[in-house]
């Protein structure tokens, strides 16, 4: 199995660290739903604070990726939600040094962001889901 990202000739730059394209060779894709910002007790981790919510929801998502047997260069999409636009640019900032130490790079998986009136609970500021590829 390989995943792998790229930006197709002709195309306009990406607005932020990420590719065009995830691309998948062999294996099988799991749709992971989008993960929050929850500790293992089940209490909301960072009430309006996005840097502590960012720092928890990517842990999740990497605990989901390891308990599937992989990582995150498996991931072949990520979907991002926001309830304020104004986190997008804390977000980005983060990405930009969280991301080197998740992926392989230079290419990182393909991200759609969207802003929502709200998540599940009001405590949430953001939600990351992800496809990703596994080995059969």
């Amino acid at each position: 199995m390989k995943v792998w990202y790229e930006n197709p000739p002709g195309t306009a730059p990406a607005q932020g660290l990420y590719s065009h394209t995830g691309n998948v060779k062999g294996g099988r894709l799991i749709f992971v739903a989008g993960q929050l910002s929850v500790n293992l007790k089940d209490e909301v981790v960072g009430k309006g604070n996005f840097e502590k919510q960012f720092v928890q929801v990517f842990s999740n998502m990497g605990d989901v990726l390891k308990g599937l047997g992989c990582d995150f260069n498996s991931v072949v999409k990520f979907t991002t939600l926001f309830v304020h636009s104004q986190d997008i640019e804390h977000f980005m900032r983060l990405r930009r040094e969280l991301f080197p130490k998740l992926f392989k790079g230079p290419l990182y998986p393909p991200n759609t962001i969207m802003v929502v009136d709200r998540l599940v609970k009001e405590d949430f500021l953001f939600e990351l889901e992800a496809i990703v590829a596994v080995d059969d």
